[in-house]
């Protein structure tokens, strides 16, 4: 045999050491388990780490992964006012170390068979609630899918951890129905509200004029007792200078003098408006005549009522 050829075989010798090793070396990932099974049948479960198979006998039959996983499940279904609302009901879940072989000999399609479960939960628990229900009984419904799956699953080494619902999604002409509910709740409060301030300002408003009514007749009360108290003073400092003259032209006098007064006020005024009276002084001995008939008539009342 010449070099050549023993060059040859000893490259095939290398290239078949390497082939046989490398096939019989394997790495695992941490979280991970590597199922390897003998001429189809299992024979054993390997972990994270540098792991050795004998080759053409032995083969890697699959890998379960072992940690923390989500599963997200759309559900359509109907509540009992008849409204079609989609779901979503997430499901996290792990495969537990010590059950490998039966969450991946006993389940075909363990992802399937979740879903299934979900789907029978969520449509035997909905239909049963109002639209308004669901949305506030949502972990109760949740609750529900845990247990189930717990039960269900156990057994296959499969651990729920958690179910939530993530998503509760009615119709758009729903859903506008509802704002639209909602906003004119909220526009009769607002009313409701105006409403009753307009109220009290109202009312506040009436009594504040009401006060200002009364303090303005307490005011014209004084005015007028303020008046007659100096008219009677005016009268009687008159008759201590002039004693022969008598009250009632005393009276007289002063009413003139106030009747000019008041002709004078009213000229002064910008933007007085023009009022026809009557000025004469015999016009004012008329007024006069009838303030005193006044005062006796009331007096001769007061009198009688007595």
């Amino acid at each position: 045999m010449g070099i050549l050829g023993q060059i040859g075989q000893f490259t095939f010798w290398i290239f078949l050491f390497l082939f046989l090793f490398f096939s019989a070396v394997f790495t695992v990932q941490q979280q991970t388990a590597v199922i390897v099974q003998r001429f189809g049948k299992f024979a054993r479960i390997y972990r994270a780490g540098l792991n050795f198979k004998i080759p053409f006998i032995e083969t890697i039959a699959g890998r379960v992964n072992l940690r923390l996983q989500q599963l997200d499940v759309e559900i359509e279904t109907k509540t009992r006012d008849n409204v079609f609302v989609r779901m979503v009901v997430s499901v996290q879940y792990l495969i537990r170390e010590d059950k490998v072989y039966d969450a991946f000999y006993r389940l075909q399609e363990p992802l399937t068979q979740i879903r299934s479960f979900v789907f029978d939960v969520v449509r035997a628990n909905v239909p049963k609630m109002l639209l308004d229900e669901v949305f506030e009984n949502k972990e109760d419904i949740a609750t529900a899918v845990r247990n189930e799956l717990s039960d269900a699953m156990d057994d296959f080494g499969y651990d729920i951890r958690q179910t939530l619902i993530t998503d509760i999604d009615p119709d758009d002409k729903v859903k506008q129905a509802m704002n639209e509910i909602n906003t004119q709740q909220r526009l009769r409060l607002a009313a409701t509200e105006k409403a009753q301030a307009e109220y009290i300002m109202t009312v506040r408003a009436a009594e504040g004029e009401a006060e200002s009514k009364r303090l303005q007749g307490v005011g014209i009360a004084n005015q007028r007792k303020e008046i007659a108290q100096g008219l009677s003073t005016a009268v009687a400092d008159f008759q201590k200078e002039i004693k022969e003259v008598a009250p009632q032209t005393v009276m007289d006098l002063l009413m003139v003098t106030q009747h000019f007064d008041m002709l004078k006020d009213i000229g002064a005024h910008a933007g007085s408006k023009v009022v026809l009276i009557p000025y004469s002084p015999n016009a004012v001995s008329d007024l006069t005549d009838q303030m005193r008939n006044a005062i006796f008539v009331g007096e001769e009342m007061t009198r009688g009522d007595k």
